[in-house]
């Protein structure tokens, strides 16, 4: 069988970078989030370095210079990110989907609860791969070895992903039409199944205060879940072909979804207003040619940390990062044939972009520190939403600027 589908993903603290590195197999490398590189014991591994890394229990010159590091200065560093294992690890079947999760169990008061739960978690960091025949398999990235089996979908899993508050309730996107909830805290109990418009469902991502969730599919239309709100569902209606990956900013006060009409759409998900699209193919197509075979397809997006730019990968062969700000033109570019799958550092540092093949590279792009007018717009959008920014007794066109309508005023 042919490589189809590829996966990246980051840990929640920037200590592991994982991919499905083709067929059956992901590698869960450890990463040097201080200076945005795989670690030397990863490099080692992968044959990238070929000097022994320890000599005497002291660094060596070399790999002290590869590390950008003194070699009598280096030693703390090196305890923190070098002592963490590498693993290859065999899922059994073809990985299409990956992502972290980390949270800690629920204290229960009665003692028969917690004699029922079989499985705890302390802040374990947890790997969960979806596969090709509908189940889903839970790691421990420290030791490599499979936590949980959850069974339940009936085709390919594409897409998960866990709440970022520590709750450890896991969503999963699949192609038999369901998207389903899952509690870690309940030995993966399953105890919700969404439906949405389209037969076949490729993306699910939670909002970083973990209330709504972005469901997409075949539907041509992005769905928007309020858990707080019994599961109510918007529908965001404006692209023209399947909706491929969705996404929200740092803060919440965005989604973009990337589609296979060649647009990437950036959405408000309280008021379903579109706020700005970002073109593949120029001049724009026709809707009836961008709901066919375009050569454009938009394959993945992801956000950096700072919530002002996004990273497009479509099958024009190149990778976009783009600045909100100023749409005209990506702010960079590279070529890139066969991407698949892409997603940015949780520091912003290091973008990582996965093709057909297994093989994955990183970039580092060009940071320039946000405005403080933004970062308070960024602190205000994680506690208020759109709906609740009107009320604010504001100026007007400050008030269009914590909606990030327009986005620069």
């Amino acid at each position: 069988m042919a490589w189809k589908r590829g996966s990246c993903a980051w840990a929640p603290d920037g200590s592991y970078f994982a991919w499905s590195c083709g067929n059956r197999y992901i590698q869960l490398i450890p990463w040097d989030r201080e200076n945005g590189h795989l670690t030397l014991k990863a490099k080692i591994q992968n044959g990238q370095l070929n000097c022994p890394h320890r000599v005497s229990n002291e660094h060596c010159e070399a790999c002290a210079q590869e590390r950008g590091q003194p070699s009598n200065a280096a030693e703390t560093l090196y305890k923190k990110y070098e002592d963490l294992p590498l693993h290859v690890i065999d899922c059994g079947d073809y990985v299409w989907s990956i992502t972290f999760g980390s949270g800690t169990s629920y204290e229960e008061n009665l003692s028969t609860m917690r004699q029922r739960r079989r499985l705890r978690f302390d802040k374990d960091l947890i790997v969960a791969t979806g596969l090709q025949s509908g189940k889903i398999k839970l790691w421990n990235c420290l030791t490599g070895k499979i936590i949980l089996e959850l069974l339940d979908h009936k085709d390919i899993v594409r897409s998960l992903s866990f709440t970022r508050d520590g709750s450890l309730i896991l969503c999963s996107a699949s192609r038999d039409g369901t998207f389903k909830l899952w509690d870690l805290n309940d030995d993966g109990n399953m105890f919700k199944t969404l439906r949405t418009k389209g037969k076949w469902n490729y993306s699910c991502n939670w909002s970083p205060n973990s209330e709504l969730l972005a469901l997409s599919g075949n539907s041509k239309s992005i769905a928007i879940c309020n858990v707080k709100k019994n599961y109510h569902i918007k529908e965001l209606t404006g692209h023209y072909h399947d909706i491929v990956c969705c996404e929200f900013s740092p803060d919440g006060a965005l989604v973009a979804t990337a589609s296979y009409d060649t647009k990437v759409i950036i959405w408000d998900p309280y008021t379903c207003d579109s706020l700005l699209e970002l073109g593949h193919l120029f001049p724009p197509p026709r809707p009836i040619f961008a709901g066919g075979a375009n050569d454009h397809y938009v394959r993945g997006i992801s956000f950096s940390s700072d919530g002002m730019h996004l990273v497009s990968i479509s099958d024009d062969g190149y990778v976009r990062y783009w600045n909100l700000e100023n749409t005209s033109n990506p702010e960079q570019i590279a070529e890139y044939s066969n991407a698949l799958c892409c997603s940015v550092s949780h520091n912003g540092h290091s973008i990582a972009v996965g093709d057909r093949n297994g093989d994955v590279k990183f970039y580092n792009p060009r940071q320039k520190v946000p405005s403080l007018q933004h970062f308070s717009r960024m602190a205000i959008r994680k506690c208020l939403d759109s709906t609740c920014i009107d009320h604010l007794h504001l100026p007007i066109r400050l008030k269009e600027y914590l909606k990030y309508h327009p986005f620069s005023i």
